[in-house]
């Protein structure tokens, strides 16, 4: 993306001292800002499978007689609540439980009587070839009808399948459209994703304050994509005023999230103590964590850690295992590996054969 590119963050170099009490500081990812993909519409997770009874249960089960009152509070078939609540989403309930094909059916009842959300599910389902063989015209089809009555969520779904030609031609104008209005009606995602164009200059002119607007409206309501983003935006100063605590408080709830790059920076300034108080412990435990996810900024920062015996023990077989795996991810680091060089052959067979397993996938 050409906009992001101009967004580079300025990186400070990595100091890191051989003195044992030498003050190590861990400098933050250069290069443009790592900004997510476009965001879309979330997939329904594969439902888990139902414990299996203990025996006590199965005999008491058996021991029922034919006249005995069901259970008032057991849902029926399905895995939805009783249709005597009114307040109760029996679609949605189905859909939840993974009963695909009955909300299918009980999805198409109630989108006959104009049912927004109905018909928001009728594309989900056929989108995601749940219940029903996968058709993305008939997707755009309910979503199109769906947006028109007013779903937010319909015309966020609606715009990325315009975005990304499924179920008709691109067309990003469209698209557009539909962001911008479920961007209006509250659509976290729709905002981060309208952002986006705004970055892009390639839909609307580039306008890198509307940008930080819309990040804002996506941050607020919690999206860490858009509050990761959003951070960097107060790092650099770009649409916003500049403020090194504003992003930091922002890499923090990220971060909090889930949010595996957030985690990063954000540990990052917590051990350089940059616009929070530093705090290498908890530094490092976010170092860990963003590393077992497979970021190599993460473990090469990591490996760094280790090899100073600041904020954590220090460990050199350790260190280097996570500089391997970095290196391997293509975040090389010619001081790690002069250190490499330095080891006996023994450790070094040993860091190598570690970095192994964890790419194998044994960790």
């Amino acid at each position: 993306m050409k906009a992001l590119r101009a967004f580079a963050i300025v990186a400070a170099s990595l100091l890191l001292a051989t003195g044992a009490a030498a003050q190590v500081s861990l400098s933050p990812p250069s290069g443009p800002n790592p900004f997510p993909k476009p965001l879309e519409p979330e997939k329904p997770k594969p439902r888990p499978p139902a414990p299996a009874k203990a025996p006590a249960t199965e005999a008491k089960d058996k021991a029922k007689k034919p006249g005995d009152k069901p259970d008032a509070k057991a849902a029926p078939e399905g895995g939805a609540a009783t249709a005597e609540d009114p307040n109760v989403d029996l679609v949605y309930g189905a859909y939840q439980r993974g009963f695909y094909k009955t909300a299918f059916e009980l999805a198409q009842k109630r989108a006959a009587d104009n049912d927004a959300k109905a018909m928001t599910m009728l594309g989900e389902l056929y989108a995601n070839a749940l219940g029903v063989k996968r058709d993305y015209k008939k997707a755009a089809e309910w979503y199109s009808r769906a947006a028109d009555l007013g779903d937010r969520e319909a015309m966020f779904a609606l715009a990325m399948a315009r975005m990304g030609g499924r179920g008709g031609p691109p067309n990003r104008e469209e698209a557009a459209k539909w962001l911008a209005q479920a961007a209006k009606l509250g659509e976290p995602k729709a905002a981060y994703n309208l952002a986006l164009l705004y970055l892009d200059g390639q839909t609307f002119p580039q306008d890198v304050k509307r940008a930080a607007e819309l990040l804002r409206m996506a941050a607020d309501a919690g999206n860490p994509e858009a509050q990761y983003a959003l951070a960097t935006f107060y790092k650099e100063g770009t649409g916003v005023t500049k403020s090194i605590e504003q992003s930091v408080r922002l890499l923090q709830a990220a971060a909090l999230a889930g949010n595996v790059p957030a985690q990063v920076e954000y540990a990052i300034a917590l051990y350089n103590g940059t616009g929070t108080p530093k705090n290498e412990p908890a530094a490092v435990a976010l170092l860990r964590k963003a590393a077992r996810a497979n970021n190599p900024i993460a473990q090469n920062r990591l490996a760094h850690v280790l090899v100073s015996g600041q904020g954590a023990p220090r460990d050199i077989n350790e260190a280097m295992k996570w500089h391997l795996i970095a290196k391997t991810a293509g975040k090389g680091d010619l001081q790690l590996d002069q250190t490499l060089a330095q080891m006996s052959a023994e450790d070094r067979a040993k860091a190598e054969e570690a970095a192994r397993t964890w790419i194998g996938g044994g960790k």
